[in-house]
């Protein structure tokens, strides 16, 4: 199977955190790149109009994750967020083989 293409930028993947990023946007964005990598492995599940959708939607919320981390209810917000990309890639009932007993 070849490999999935990824259309984040390499700037959002960039391991290297600025010291004015906060842990928990650093985690908010690892999270959502989880989402993306999941959705990479369903693309043959998806239309292609279904996955730039969501990748589309994931790129900006990537890229305003920062600002959108200082409103006042960004952890409900992210939250919201992080939720309704669940319902789409099912990342949360996916297990790591590692970690299974």
């Amino acid at each position: 199977m070849p490999r999935a293409r990824t259309r984040i930028p390499g700037f959002l993947l960039d391991p290297v955190t600025p010291p004015t990023v906060s842990a928990l946007t650093e985690f908010y964005r690892e999270e959502f790149l989880k989402h993306h990598q999941c959705l990479q492995a369903q693309r043959e599940y998806f239309s292609a109009q279904a996955i730039e959708n969501a990748e589309n939607a994931l790129l900006k919320i990537i890229a305003d994750l920062d600002r959108l981390s200082e409103e006042a209810n960004a952890e409900y917000v992210v939250a919201q967020l992080l939720k309704e990309f669940d319902v789409v890639t099912g990342l949360s009932g996916w297990s790591d083989p590692c970690k299974v007993h």
